[in-house]
């Protein structure tokens, strides 16, 4: 049962780290995709003129024909609005020590960008065949003993 008062819903335009790394799960009828997503903000000190870029990076995973779309389409650079949930999950690292990583699971993505950049007319998305797929959690088979890759993974959630 969902509290109505509670939402989790992610919302980022961003572009992609690298190539999606796409896993098929060991029963072999579902896949699931995982690639990072950069976003940056820009602020500016009028004292000093001057403008300063902070890049956040963030790491995603998909499932299913969604995780298939990402294995076609995504490319690293290319830019991509993404609508998912955040996903928090504990693992063991090589020396044994409990860490806990907090991710987005993807359940729309959007390229965005013209033709000439490789991607699919401005506009046109695909979404995951279900919204909700009845699980609060990741199956138990997911890739969860492993540590988070790609920039960024060894920063600390301050949370």
């Amino acid at each position: 049962m969902r509290d109505i008062n509670s939402l989790n819903k992610v919302m980022l335009i961003g572009r992609l780290g690298q190539r999606p790394e796409i896993r098929l799960l060991p029963q072999g009828d579902r896949s699931v995709a995982r690639f990072t997503l950069a976003t940056n903000e820009r602020s500016f000190n009028p004292q000093t003129n001057q403008a300063t870029d902070k890049t956040e990076w963030h790491q995603l995973y998909a499932w299913g024909k969604l995780a298939e779309f990402c294995e076609r389409f995504l490319e690293q650079g290319k830019q991509i609005m993404v609508e998912g949930k955040l996903r928090t999950r504990s693992w063991q690292d090589r020396d044994g020590n409990k860490r806990k990583t907090t991710e987005i699971e993807a359940y729309s993505i959007i390229l965005l960008g013209s033709r000439d950049q490789g991607g699919q007319p401005r506009g046109q998305e695909m979404d995951a065949p279900y919204r909700d797929s009845g699980h609060d959690a990741a199956p138990a088979d997911f890739p969860a003993d492993e540590e988070p890759t790609g920039p960024g993974s060894d920063d600390v959630v301050p949370f």
